[in-house]
């Protein structure tokens, strides 16, 4: 079908082809595979199914469970000597409280579901642009989005109105960042710009995977005019982001509601039980277990006296019919569990709910945990929150931006195998850098950032001296990282970085000498100690948790090709060319220093690359970007491929604080019993600083305990 669709769009979705075929602005077509529409649902119940889920969700509890087994008893005549008012009147009651609860919480959900499905986007529609709302946007639809606007769908985007057809958003809503990331389109589709009558007019088939709950990765390819272009996570933009910085952009809809991967997230809203619950679960057991005993004897005794003595009676107590003693002594059985149905606390559930609610107004109440700053006083959103702070034993954070401030600054260098950042006196002894230590002057470069301080006059020296490790040390700063630049006014850049440890390199390198000035997905330029020079970018070997690094690949204007690396110590070092051996035992010492002072490392390093081998390597690696099946397995062994042998430059260290408060915080919770996992991926060295820094790690400690292995088995066998 996608050959009688030259037109199309296309997903990898149906499980016989695993393929999906849409066509862009074609409702009625699209509409014919039933995709999902663009409107969530994040409620628990409807009208309809509130009442059978909320009682069936209640009567999980055994307390509530016995009630009803008990008022269905009383209900037997032969058995009960009470009315089943009784029972029913106090079980109506504390279901009816929970459900209004229940109910109160899930009506807030709605509303907030229909806040969501009712925001209006601007959809274009039959060759124009009409205000619609999200819920009726569809797949295949192309929307236009504006600065500050919540993304519609998960969108493959189009055109912006910033130049390269850049767009920033901020991911807060996925994934916590708060940092702006950058997203670019193809320039085949930029070029469309904000030409209502071209972006009608589109025509490219798009395929891509099927809908999933991967934040960081996409795959697709576009085909346009016989050409294939490769898609990655940088030409889409997820729903749950918001534009920033940006006036317009245009977007296609590839996932809609519930496809997108803020929902395929999101996960099913499951009814939590707390350990109170728990608890008044076992104790009810154990009540039930003592209310089973104390009426399997009373039976017993009623069994016998009926045998021994309950003939002399039946004059004044005729027995009915068919009824003897076994059968008596079944029925006071029952009879006994309704009598004695008051050693079963109903009213306790009332009371832990009553407990509870007031709970949740200390929280709100709470002054030592209101934040004056922002008027931002705690907030319970549910009253078993307390108990459910509580039953927290193990926390598990991550260090960068969540113990860490997120703010970088450039602190040392070694290049070359001599280190820079330090300053010492006459008599050799290091000398601490305080506010009021002098700066290096950066008046010499007009687009130094005026921001930037740093102490060790010998390396701007060293730089404006001509050496040339130095400037091949700043210029691979300069050119190998994600950052994105904005340029409001001639010589007023600000780096728009995804990460603040690349913000800081690329500000240094701009500082020295070297500023990154703009990028297009072909070329980057730079001005070098103040002459412009552009580079063609042929390749960018994209940084991820595995790799540990990232590499580009240019060509300067001389027709020199070159590799350029930067990344973990550990990895790059088994790429180094065996010529850098002696230089590499002086880079480590370094890199151990800046490590015992707690601060983030990274190795650089080079490599020139031979025309054939290029050119071939290029074809490969385009087939493999545009491959829909072992995508990333084919890209990483290219990237092995050609990251070897590589040269070595030097290491960079950058310092990353930590927040207000964060050792008194890491010492309460420790004084709770609260065992607390912290996830970095720095040096060991680096690591035990920050340790020690926020009181994970103490003095008193006797022996820290090091597990050092990087096998499953060896772990095993070193935690043995």
């Amino acid at each position: 079908m996608a050959d009688q669709n030259p037109l199309g769009f296309t997903c990898l979705n149906c499980p016989q082809r695993r393929i999906r075929i849409l066509l862009r602005n074609d409702r009625p077509f699209n509409l014919s595979y039933h995709y999902a529409d663009n409107a969530i649902t994040t409620s628990k119940y409807s009208v309809f199914t509130f009442l059978p889920l909320n009682l069936f969700e209640q009567f999980r509890r055994l307390a509530n469970a016995y009630f009803l087994s008990l008022m269905l008893l009383q209900l037997i005549p032969q058995i009960s000597s009470l009315s089943w008012f009784t029972t029913a009147v106090p079980l109506i009651l504390v279901l009816s409280i929970t459900a209004v609860k229940d109910a109160s919480d899930d009506i807030n959900r709605h509303r907030s579901d229909k806040q969501v499905n009712n925001r209006m986007v601007n959809v274009l529609i039959d060759g124009e642009l009409r205000s619609d709302k999200w819920m009726n946007v569809q797949v295949g639809d192309i929307i236009k989005l504006e600065n500050n606007q919540f993304v519609t769908a998960d969108l493959m985007l189009l055109s912006s109105s910033e130049p390269l057809n850049l767009v920033y958003v901020e991911t807060a809503e996925l994934d916590g960042e708060t940092n702006l990331k950058v997203k670019q389109a193809l320039t085949v589709t930029g070029k469309m710009g904000d030409s209502i009558h071209a972006l009608a007019a589109f025509k490219g088939e798009v395929r891509c995977e099927p809908p999933n709950n991967r934040l960081d990765k996409f795959r697709g390819t576009l085909s346009l005019d016989g050409q294939t272009y490769s898609l990655d996570n940088d030409k889409v933009l997820l729903r749950g982001c918001t534009v920033r910085n940006t006036d317009w952009c245009f977007g296609l809809v590839i996932f809609g509601g519930p496809d997108t991967k803020l929902m395929q997230n999101s996960g099913k809203t499951t009814f939590k039980r707390t350990s109170i619950d728990h608890l008044m679960n076992v104790l009810v057991l154990c009540i039930f277990g003592f209310l089973a005993f104390m009426c399997t004897v009373l039976a017993i005794g009623n069994g016998i006296w009926e045998v021994r003595e309950g003939s002399v009676f039946t004059i004044f107590l005729p027995r009915e019919q068919g009824v003897n003693a076994a059968l008596s002594s079944f029925l006071s059985f029952w009879s006994y569990v309704i009598v004695l149905n008051t050693v079963v606390p109903i009213s306790l559930y009332v009371s832990v709910e009553i407990i509870r609610l007031g709970n949740s107004f200390y929280i709100d109440w709470d002054r030592k945990m209101y934040y004056p700053k922002n008027d931002t006083p705690a907030q319970a959103r549910t009253t078993t929150l307390n108990e459910e702070l509580g039953q927290i034993k193990y926390i598990f954070s991550d260090k960068t931006g969540t113990l860490t401030q997120n703010i970088m600054t450039f602190n040392k260098c070694s290049i070359n195998g001599k280190a820079y950042g330090e300053l010492f006196d006459f008599s050799g002894q290091r000398v601490e850098i305080t506010e009021k230590t002098e700066r290096v002057d950066f008046s010499w470069n007009k687009l130094a950032d005026p921001k930037f301080s740093f102490h060790d006059h010998s390396l701007g020296e060293t730089v404006r001296g001509g050496n040339l490790e130095a400037r091949a040390f700043f210029r691979l700063l300069a050119l190998c990282h994600t950052v994105m630049p904005e340029e409001k006014k001639e010589g007023e850049l600000h780096y728009q970085a995804q990460s603040p440890d690349e913000g800081a390199l690329v500000t240094a390198a701009r500082n020295f000498g070297f500023v990154f000035r703009s990028r297009t997905p072909e070329s980057i330029t730079a001005m070098e100690m103040g002459i412009k020079v552009v580079y063609e970018l042929l390749a960018v070997l994209d940084f991820n948790n595995v790799r540990k690094r990232m590499s580009v690949i240019v060509r300067s204007p001389e027709g020199k090709l070159t590799l350029f690396c930067k990344g973990a110590d550990t990895i790059i070092y088994e790429r180094l060319h065996p010529s850098c051996n002696k230089l590499k035992e002086v880079t480590t010492i370094h890199l151990n220093e800046y490590a015992g002072d707690g601060l983030r490392t990274l190795v650089l390093a080079y490599k020139d690359l031979d025309e054939d081998y290029m050119n071939d390597w290029k074809r490969r690696h385009h087939e493999a970007s545009t491959a829909m099946g072992d995508r990333e397995e084919r890209l990483e062994e290219l990237y092995e491929e050609i990251e070897k042998d590589l040269m070595l430059l030097g290491a960079t260290a950058v310092e990353d604080k930590l927040q207000d408060g964060v050792p008194q915080t890491i010492e309460q919770l420790a004084k709770a019993d609260i065992k607390i996992w912290v996830l970095t991926g720095d040096k060991q060295e680096t690591a035990e600083n920050i340790g020690y820094s926020c009181n994970m790690l103490r003095e008193e400690m006797k022996e820290i305990f090091v597990v050092a292995a990087n096998t499953a088995e060896g772990v095993k066998e070193e935690l043995q």
